[in-house]
């Protein structure tokens, strides 16, 4: 039996469903709902039960280092070390971090400061495109990421050129 016809339409049925940036397509899982309305600097936010995986994308050469992106999503927890790694999806570099504790968010102007959210963890990875790094962060709880990592991975999974 030849599969091959098969896995291509399968495919191009999931790509109909893709989001888009910087030369790169990704598909979110389908239980995961994507949030309507803009939101600054983002180009998808999917919502997961009580948690949210937002997808950034600056433009050509911005967004700081992969290793300064690294540094500032380390700061936002307080509690053990993150685990970061590297590893190849497609042909595309990936560099990936998990980090759990009490959840700071955001520094800066736009972030509305805030009380530190105690149990929460974060699965994040920069995709190296050819336009650009998309950032992909997945926070929230650690149980709902934690039930919901391998979907996380499923979307890791679909980014292609």
């Amino acid at each position: 039996m030849n599969l091959r016809p098969c896995s291509s339409l399968l495919c191009s049925i999931l790509l109909l469903n893709a989001e888009s940036a910087a030369g790169l397509k990704w598909t979110p899982p389908a239980a995961w709902k994507t949030e309507s309305g803009a939101r600054p600097m983002r180009v998808a936010t999917y919502i997961v039960d009580d948690a949210e995986c937002a997808v950034y994308f600056f433009g050509p050469g911005q967004g700081g280092s992969i290793d300064d992106n690294l540094a500032r999503w380390k700061k936002q927890f307080h509690g053990p070390d993150a685990k970061t790694g590297k590893r190849t999806i497609h042909s595309l570099a990936v560099t990936t971090i998990d980090v759990s504790g009490d959840y700071s968010g955001m520094g800066g102007p736009m972030s509305g400061g805030g009380v530190a959210k105690s149990g929460y963890r974060m699965l994040g990875a920069i995709v190296e495109g050819p336009g650009g790094n998309v950032f992909f962060k997945f926070t929230g709880p650690a149980k709902t990421i934690a039930a919901n990592q391998p979907k996380f991975e499923l979307l890791l999974g679909s980014v292609v050129k």
